[in-house]
């Protein structure tokens, strides 16, 4: 019942079930078979385009025996659904069923005993689409990030009119047995308080409600933001509604409150880039989990934790899921908050942490407390202030004394005694309170490094007394951090705990599959995408060549690829070379060839900046439109610095208080040691990463001797390159697209532009390089007559 991942390349046969169980048990037309072209550009699009329907006549036998009488006369033996816990329990059931239901369909004379027998066994995968994230094993159910982003748009429109009028706004969302939602806006938004079903607030909630927010208005701030989830309640189950909450800011506390309930408008809108390649990899993963499954497997349902796509029992996530639902029924509070996942409870702690830095019963004893420098090295990525303002909050929160060291390493340098202010300068939290939802760097961020001037960077450190070090950024934060590591033999002031948090939207620091900041630019660079998608299709017959940010990582391009559904993908890893254009060219005049009415539509290719030297983004484009044979257009796109983002997306904003507060905590497990014995611990600089299902400090010394590239500035091992299979698997392009002609050199591995080792084929016998083609030499090449060259294009 989901449109079938990638199943024509394995050599199945999809069908869309129209209408969810109702389509089974109707049959017909409800069931029809789907080719590519009828659900390509199916990607951008919100909600179910095949439909979904409750079905009471499913819940009774004699319905389910329709649903599997339709299902031979389709020739169907495999089932993916997805849905909510619901419809993952009865395709379950119906599994469970279909032997007998097959026995039932001979007796009645419904079917022969030959109808039935290739269809002894049926599979089923579950895939969760909900946007209340209410499934146990799952770090993301398809959706959820979506509805988050919805939410986050709207609070922060909000937020704009309570900041101006100095108002109190009580926001409704969705969830009724799970505060996910709620939740993760509190933490993204910076919200005053949350209520949650999981955990309800103490039984004297009211006070304890104003006594927060009447703190955080003496201390300055203008606005209040409350966030409750539809289905809170008290510690007795009573349930909590905004209209309580609005009467109690009004009464007690005097502020002009309004209610905002936000509705339907979160399930609605495109998906947005998390959205688009869960729900494509675990399509993908779903179509590989029936063609591997015996009739003695476990029906799957297909997860993620962390960074990785994974299987579980599907019953089992279900039973887990309904006994949170239970516990909270039972009043067991702390029993729901572990059956959800340990994300949510650090999300939980964190939220609380951030959102109230006075709680003396949190304070460290004097002698553990620390001077923490706070500073930003690199590009601006987007959630980088809401690392700092989570770090700034912690330090708050537990006694330690959070250091601004504003514009980078060079900034600290030059200006760090500059008057009437310095470059150094103590953070309160009213200064960093707004940081949640702001874009860029507040502290301001420099691509200096700290070897540009050793001996004032360690006399600062010294003169401020910074006892630990937290950097934001990326690959330069990394080689930053690598610097002073390696320069504490000669600088004691450079034997403190360091910890790196990557931030980059290249996604291109070793240690860590996940930088901040990388999926905001996914989310601007799919939003332009999209829109000149819709200019090619409405243009008919137009391919975009499209360049995309990442440096010598390839990321970007290909997990960008992934969510709009490109036709190819350039990379730096990979390059580009002669074969490759010929090959897509020919792939893209098959294409054009099929396109017919209602399923033409636009292409793009996207092409990462630094995928080759020789062939540019406006050079691809104009050898396509050149060869094309006045069959189809070709235009070039150069988004640049659009991709950075605006506004940081929810998840680079939960994901940076989350690390925030982790790396806190591990620069603070130093406090009391010497600084010998700091300097003589590997795990003194580390940086902090998600590994596969893990979030794991690793220590600097190690990724730089075995896992950095520092060449091409990537980690030597890129998790994401398989991504690339799929994605050309998903657009139907022909593996001889990326196979290189006979003796070119990227055969060996070589890019056509890149600089050959020593001894590879691109050298010749004396050991110079060999030329490399110029663009005028590759169009020479292109258009030799086509009477001497096959296709016209190659020689």
């Amino acid at each position: 019942m989901t449109s079938g991942g990638d199943s024509p390349a394995s050599g199945c046969t999809s069908y869309a079930v129209f209408e969810g169980y109702q389509g089974l048990v109707d049959g017909g037309e409800m069931i029809r078979e789907m080719k590519w072209e009828d659900v390509r550009g199916w990607l951008s699009e919100g909600g179910t385009l095949i439909g979904t329907a409750r079905c009471k006549a499913f819940m009774e036998r004699p319905g389910r025996l329709k649903a599997a009488n339709n299902m031979i006369e389709k020739g169907i033996n495999a089932l993916v659904i997805c849905g909510g816990d619901g419809s993952l329990t009865g395709a379950d059931k119906f599994r469970n069923e279909w032997p007998s239901l097959m026995d039932e369909l001979v007796e009645k004379k419904m079917r022969t005993a030959d109808d039935v027998k290739p269809y002894k066994h049926l599979n089923i995968v579950g895939l969760v689409g909900s946007i209340d994230n209410d499934l146990s094993s799952t770090d993301a159910t398809i959706g959820c990030y979506s509805s988050l982003q919805r939410i986050c748009q709207s609070i922060d429109f909000i937020d704009a009119t309570a900041f101006s009028h100095q108002r109190a706004f009580v926001i409704e969302v969705m969830g009724r047995h799970c505060g996910w939602l709620a939740l993760m806006a509190g933490v993204s938004c910076g919200a005053d308080f949350v209520f949650i079903p999981e955990n309800p607030p103490t039984e004297n909630w009211e006070e304890e409600m104003c006594n927060i927010i009447k703190r955080h208005r003496e201390m300055g701030k203008r606005k209040t933001i409350v966030i409750v989830a539809e289905g809170a309640h008290d510690r007795k189950l009573n349930h909590i509604h905004p209209k309580m909450v609005e009467e109690l800011l009004s009464t007690r506390i005097g502020l002009d409150t309004r209610i905002t309930t936000l509705g339907h408008v979160q399930r609605g809108g495109p998906p947005c880039a998390y959205d688009r390649m869960l729900a494509t990899l675990q399509g993908v993963e779903a179509v590989k989990a029936v063609l591997e499954a015996t009739p003695e497997t476990v029906s799957p349902v297909i997860c993620i934790v962390e960074n990785k796509i994974v299987r579980r029992e599907l019953v089992k996530a279900v039973q887990l899921t309904q006994e949170v639902a239970k516990a909270i029924e039972r009043k067991d509070f702390e029993a729901a908050m572990k059956g959800r996942d340990a994300e949510f409870e650090e999300y939980w702690q964190a939220f609380n942490i951030t959102t109230a830095t006075d709680k003396s019963d949190m304070l460290l004893p004097k002698e553990q407390r620390m001077r923490v420098g706070i500073i930003h090295v690199g590009a601006p990525a987007g959630g980088m202030n809401a690392a700092t303002r989570a770090a700034v909050a912690y330090c708050l929160t537990k006694g330690h004394t959070p250091v601004a060291l504003h514009n980078g390493f060079p900034g600290l340098c030059r200006h760090h005694d500059d008057l009437p202010l310095g470059s150094v300068r103590d953070i309160k939290w009213l200064d960093a309170e707004q940081w949640a939802s702001r874009g860029g760097s507040e502290i301001g961020t420099n691509r200096g490094l700290p070897s540009e001037d050793f001996k004032t960077t360690a006399f600062c450190f010294g003169k401020y007394q910074i006892d630990a070090l937290f950097v934001v950024g990326g690959f330069e934060a990394f080689t930053a951090v690598s610097e002073l590591r390696r320069a504490r033999e000669q600088y004691d002031a450079f034997k403190i705990p360091m910890v790196v948090l990557p931030a980059t939207v290249s996604n291109n620091v070793p240690g860590t599959e996940f930088s901040i900041g990388s999926d905001t630019c996914l989310n601007a660079l799919i939003e332009y995408c999209d829109a000149i998608r819709q200019s090619a299709s409405a243009s008919r017959r137009r391919v975009f060549v499209v360049e995309t940010q990442g440096g010598a990582s390839g990321y970007i391009a290909t997990i960008a690829g992934l969510s709009i559904g490109a036709l190819a993908v350039y990379t730096p890893e990979e390059g580009i070379h002669l074969n490759m254009l010929v090959e897509d060219i020919k792939f893209l005049k098959e294409q054009f060839g099929k396109d017919k009415g209602h399923a033409r539509s636009g292409k793009i290719i996207l092409r990462n900046e630094k995928a080759s030297k020789v062939y540019t983004t406006e050079f691809i484009a104009n050898i396509i439109k050149e060869e094309s044979e006045g069959r189809f257009d070709a235009r070039f796109a150069v988004p640049g610095h659009v991709q950075q983002g605006g506004t940081p997306s929810p998840m680079d904003r939960v994901r940076a208080v989350r690390f925030g507060v982790k790396s806190l905590q591990y620069l603070e497990s130093f406090a009391g040691k010497s600084r010998q014995e700091i300097a003589d611990d590997p795990m003194s600089a580390a940086l902090i990463g998600i590994r596969g299902a893990r979030v794991k400090f690793t220590s600097m010394e190690k990724i730089e001797r075995v896992e950095t590239d520092w060449k091409d500035r990537r980690p030597k091992d890129e998790f994401w390159m398989n991504l690339v299979d799929i994605v050309d698997t998903l657009s139907g392009r022909p593996k001889t697209c990326r196979t290189p002609a006979p003796g070119s050199p990227v055969m060996s591995g070589v890019p056509q532009d890149h600089t050959p080792m020593p001894g590879s084929p691109a050298m010749d016998g004396t050991g110079t390089h060999t030329p490399l083609p110029t663009q005028k030499d590759t169009l020479e090449t292109l258009r030799l007559p086509p009477t001497s060259v096959p296709n016209g294009l190659m020689r």
